[in-house]
Parts: C-alpha cells; structure tokens; sequence
C-alpha cells in the first residue's frame, strides 16, 4: 500500500514506540460504515492496513499503522492473528517476528498504539479476549522452544499486565498450533494443534489464570481454524494434511469442565485443504475457507449443533481461480464475509444471504504478500 500522502506522528516513551497516523481522507466519511483490518507481517517492520468499507461491503485504502513490532513475512499457519475487542474499543495484533503483542485504540479515523509487551513466548500468532482478558498463543515449538499459551489483564487505557501463573504449555513441546479462543463465558480456552491432531481446552478461574492443558483427540487430522457457534458448540475446520477434497469441519458440545462431545464428526467439504472457520452472528450457518480449492463451504448449523452441508458440491463460494483463501471475517451486522486470500494478495467480498448463500461482491483489494489475519467493524 501507498502511503506517501500519510502523516505520522511519533513519540518515544522508554523502549515503546507509539506510532498514530493523522486522519485519512475518506476513512469516515461518505457512505463508510466500518473499517476492515489486517497486518503486513513484515519482516522490516509490522503495519496494520485499514480499509474503508460501504453500505454494500467495498473497500477503499484509509491508512497504515506501525505496530512497533516485527513481522515474518511469510505464513503463520494461523487464524486471528489480530483481533477487535466486541465494544470496538481495542485492536489487538501479533508481532510474531519480535515475539510481542501491540495494542491499538480504534478512533474513528485513526488508529493509535497504546502499548507494545512481550508475548509470553516466542512466535505469537494467536489472540483471544474476553472480561477484560487477552490471551496470547505461541507457536515456540516451531523455532526451536516451546508451544504455550499466557494471559494478560487489559487495563481501562489499553495497556496490558501480564497474568502471574497464566502461561501454561500445550499437549507437547511442538504440536503446530493454530488457534486460541475464549468460549463465550470466558472460562473456556480452546487450542487447536495441527501437528498432533489434538483439541486442548483449558479452564479459566476468576482471577483469569489458566488451568493445566487437556488434550482431546480431534474427530479428523489437521485440526486448523475454529469457532463458536451458541450454547457453546465448537466448530472445528480439519485440513486433513492437505489431502486433494479430503476436506472437513465436525462440531463438538463444550462442557463447562472442559470436555468435548462430538456433535457431527467429519463432515466432509468435497473441497481441499479446510483451514479458517467462522460462524454467522445468528449461530445459523457455518463457512471454512478452502485454501486448495479456492472455495468457501457453507453448513447449515442445526439447534443441536449438527451440520449439514449447504451445497452438494462443497461450494458455497467462489474466491477465484488461484486466489488461495485465507482468513475470513464478518461484518458486525452480518452482511458482508471478506476473505484474506493469500495467492493472489487480497481481500475478497462477499454478501450474505438469507439462506447462507454467498455472493461475490466485485471488489478485490491488494494486500502485500506477506498479509496475515483479517478483522472487521
């Protein structure tokens, strides 16, 4: 992204580097509703990229904002690598290259970095929140320490205290972990591990800290992306290793001690290489991004949690040929899913119908190639 027309204000307070932009030219004005969000990752210096979105879900460029911290500038294997708080006061978003986490205040035409803290490991790709809690998952095992999860309290300004005693390992030293997420309580954390296959849940106690891990047995391999649905039922993408339309998303009842039910094992997408799951707000329809196919697969989500496939073929929506969906996002008001597609380097739109159909909305957006984790308000 260009941004030779930006202004930055900078101040240095010790070590931390907070870094705003001044207003954009268009990011509230006309027929903006929202904003969409994703970082650069870049080795040289992580950005988050913002983009103005309308009343019917095309985005326009509206700015750049310096984390402070260091990207990859390659995949993470991942899902909700920056995330917004649900009173859209607070991005949150990953440095996995200088092993930290940024924290931004949302204003209505900028961003400004409130705080900058070490992750609690190494490698962080993960971020939950709930009750003022945010919780951070690192992918260490895959650099050479170890996988492991930690907490902080996210003070009334935006900055974070780490949590005594909240750092707790996974199922094992590497186990390619995906993603971590708060149940809607908030005293349940679910963690994904690709490598091993396993679905790890740890209990939270009042003070915010984090029980001991406990590994569940996935119904299929490659458990990836995930999300909740309601009356806490877990929805699970399984890349299967990548296997060609081996594909599949299986649904679980998460008990308040920690355990999970299967629900729907494996139901298959037709398509390749399942990896980022969302939930419509109404809890009616479930999508998972199709990373070999370029598709989106869509299941309707039963009052039980069972689900069933949308369309015969596995396509509820198309990407494009070659675009290699990524991350997926919804709008606040449900009508609109953007997907971060990592082949072709963009942001795709689509509109949502009452039925879980989607519609492809013509309005891609480049994104560097580098690009992880997508949000929206």
């Amino acid at each position: 992204m260009t941004t030779s027309n930006t202004i930055r204000k900078t101040a240095i307070a010790g070590s931390l580097v907070l870094a705003s932009l001044m207003p954009v030219p268009g990011l509230a004005g006309g027929d903006s509703i929202g904003a969409v969000y994703t970082m650069s990752n870049a080795a040289e210096g992580n950005t988050v990229l913002v983009f103005d979105r309308d009343l019917v879900g095309k985005l326009t460029p509206a700015g750049e904002f310096d984390t402070g911290g260091l990207g990859t500038g390659a995949g993470l294997g991942n899902q909700s690598a920056l995330i917004i708080d649900p009173a859209n006061r607070w991005l949150f978003v990953v440095n996995a290259g200088s092993n930290d986490v940024s924290v931004f205040a949302i204003g209505q035409d900028d961003l400004t970095l409130m705080d900058r803290k070490p992750s609690g490991g190494e490698r962080p790709i993960s971020l939950t929140y709930a009750r003022n809690l945010l919780y951070v998952l690192n992918a260490g095992g895959g650099v050479g320490t170890a996988d492991s999860i930690t907490g902080f309290s996210v003070g009334a300004d935006g900055m974070l205290t780490p949590i005594p005693g909240s750092t707790r390992s996974l199922s094992s030293a590497d186990t390619g972990p995906a993603q971590i997420s708060f149940n809607a309580d908030g005293d349940v954390l679910v963690v994904t591990e690709k490598a091993t296959s396993r679905i790890d849940t740890f209990l939270v106690d009042s003070n915010g800290v984090a029980g001991p891990v406990n590994p569940h047995v996935s119904s299929g391999t490659t458990p990836f992306g995930f999300a909740f649905g309601k009356r806490d039922q877990l929805i699970v993408s399984e890349a299967a290793g990548g296997a060609i339309d081996l594909g599949s998303v299986s649904s679980y009842q998460l008990g308040k001690d920690g355990s999970l039910a299967v629900i729907s094992p494996s139901v298959g997408t037709t398509e390749t290489a399942a990896c980022w799951q969302i939930v419509t707000n109404d809890g009616r329809f479930t999508y998972t991004t199709n990373a070999g196919s370029s598709t989106i697969s869509g299941y309707r989500v039963d009052f039980d949690g069972s689900l069933t496939l949308l369309d015969t073929d596995g396509r509820t929506g198309n990407t494009g040929k070659n675009t290699g969906p990524l991350d997926m996002a919804l709008s606040n008001d449900g009508r609109n899913l953007y997907t971060l597609n990592g082949q072709s380097d963009t942001i795709g739109v689509f509109e949502v119908k009452d039925k879980g159909g989607l519609a492809a909305v013509n309005s891609h957006i480049d994104v560097p190639a580098s690009a992880n984790g997508l949000a929206v308000r």
